[in-house]
């Protein structure tokens, strides 16, 4: 069976995958998740479990948050061990600067899900518009959206986050990523 194997750094990834992943690929590919404690676990654990992954129709994703540091040498870093545990074609995606940028991009879909509903008027104002770019996405989630909690804030915004449409560029490259890392073998 097809299958998607994704690695993440935290349970709040997982939970936010679990409501978008489904809905961009069809019934045909089975998603498996895999989460470490944090990135240094990520990077340290990685070339292993590649590497024991025996479904050869398996496609591979790896994410974790930018955070400080600088993407493209992240994205290198990670790219190397993917080579390293023989799955160069592996898709790496670096959540610009935390995941909640993600959700920043999409205050219509956080107010959705948890609120509040006059979120959807933020949208347009200036650190909202390229929420990539802001430092403390997650601080500013908990300030606009006082009922946001990590994982269970990201498994509801999750079920809401619309395919189209987000203001984060890094959660359009991971959908775009996603949908070109699969088309090969459906």
């Amino acid at each position: 069976m097809n299958e998607l194997v994704v690695f993440l750094e935290e349970p709040s990834a997982k939970a936010m995958l679990q409501g978008v992943l489904p809905r961009l690929l069809d019934g045909s590919v089975s998603i498996r998740y895999v989460v470490f404690e944090g990135k240094q676990d990520l990077e340290k654990r990685l070339v292993a479990r590649l590497r024991a992954w025996q479904n050869p129709k398996a496609r591979f994703l790896v994410m974790r948050d930018q955070d400080s540091g600088d993407c493209r040498e992240i994205k290198q870093r990670i790219l190397g061990l993917c080579h390293e545990a023989g799955r160069a074609y592996a898709l790496v995606r670096i959540a610009c600067r935390e995941l909640e940028s993600f959700y920043l991009g999409d205050l219509y879909s956080v107010a959705q899900a948890i609120g509040p509903a006059n979120l959807v008027s933020l949208q347009n104002n200036t650190k909202y518009r390229t929420p990539d770019r802001m430092n403390n996405a997650a601080q500013e989630l908990k300030r606009i959206a006082k009922g946001y909690q990590k994982v269970s804030g990201s498994r509801e915004i999750g079920k809401q986050l619309r395919l189209s449409g987000n203001r984060s560029e890094s959660f359009n490259q991971l959908l775009d990523g996603i949908r070109k890392l699969m088309s090969d073998i459906n």
